[in-house]
C-alpha cells in the first residue's frame, strides 16, 4: 500500500493528482503547518530525515521530492494503469520525452525559487516587528521584489503563456508527468504573478486542469493547494 505523507497547502497536492489519475490505492497521512512559523511539522523527520513533503511509502520503500515521486510512480505502475485521457508515458527519443523532462526541471529548477522567494518578501513586512523596522522591511522588500523577482517571474510567465498558446499540455498533446510537476507551479504563478491572470492560454490551461475529475478528487482529499501570503 502507498502511503502519501501530505503537508497542507504544500507540492504534494500534485502526487495525489498523478494516484488519483493513474487510479492507484494509497492511503492519505495529512500534516498541519506550525500555526506560528508556517513551517512543517518535526513529525514528518520520522518518515524522511529532511522532513519534508512530499514524501511516500510504498512497502518498504522511501521516496522523497515531488520529481522523484512521480516518476518512481509513473515506472512502476503507469504503463500497466494509464488510463486513455489520463498521463502516459513518454517515450525516450522523442519530442514529447524531451519536452516532458525539461518542464519537469523547469518547475523547480526556473520557477518555484522566484515564486517562493515572492511569497517570503510578501510575508516579511507582515511579520512582528518593532514599528519602526516595518516601513524599512517593506521598502526593502518592495526593491527586492521589483528589480530581481518581478522580472524573473515575468520573464517566466511569457515564456510559459507563449509555450501553451502552441501545445494543449507541456509536453504536447497529451497529459503526461510534465503537467503534474507543472501543476503546482502554475497554481502558484496564478496566485502571485501579477501577469499571469491575464493570459489567456495559461488561464485555459488552469481550467482544463481543474476540470479534470482526478484533479478535483485530489483537492477533495489533500485540501486548498496555495499557502497564502
Amino acid at each position: 500500500m502507498i502511503t502519501v505523507h501530505h503537508l497542507e497547502t504544500s507540492r504534494s497536492q500534485r502526487v495525489l493528482w498523478l494516484l488519483e489519475e493513474l487510479g492507484l490505492p494509497y492511503e492519505l497521512k495529512v500534516y498541519q503547518r506550525d500555526p506560528k512559523t508556517r513551517l512543517a511539522p518535526a513529525a514528518l523527520k520520522q518518515i524522511h530525515p529532511m522532513g519534508k513533503s512530499p514524501v511516500i511509502t510504498d512497502g518498504d520503500l522511501v521516496v522523497a521530492e515531488s520529481g522523484a515521486i512521480l516518476e518512481h510512480l509513473m515506472e512502476r505502475y503507469g504503463q500497466q494503469l494509464a488510463q486513455a485521457d489520463g498521463p502516459v508515458p513518454t517515450q525516450p527519443g522523442t519530442p514529447e520525452h524531451l519536452q516532458c523532462r525539461y518542464w519537469m526541471h523547469f518547475a523547480e529548477g526556473s520557477l518555484m525559487n522566484w515564486l517562493v522567494m515572492k511569497l517570503v518578501f510578501m510575508t516579511i513586512p507582515k511579520q512582528p516587528m518593532p514599528f519602526f523596522v516595518r516601513p524599512i522591511a517593506r521598502a526593502l522588500c518592495k526593491q527586492v521584489q521589483q528589480r530581481l523577482i518581478d522580472p524573473n517571474v515575468a520573464g517566466a510567465t511569457v515564456f510559459i503563456e507563449s509555450h501553451l498558446s502552441q501545445h494543449a499540455w507541456f509536453a504536447g498533446e497529451r497529459l503526461t508527468l510534465a503537467d503534474v510537476q507543472m501543476s503546482f507551479a502554475v497554481s502558484a504563478l496564478m496566485s502571485r504573478g501579477e501577469q499571469a491572470a491575464s493570459c489567456p492560454a495559461i488561464a485555459a490551461y488552469v481550467r482544463k486542469m481543474e476540470a479534470r475529475p482526478a484533479y478535483q478528487r485530489a483537492l477533495a482529499k489533500g485540501g486548498p493547494v496555495i499557502m497564502s501570503a
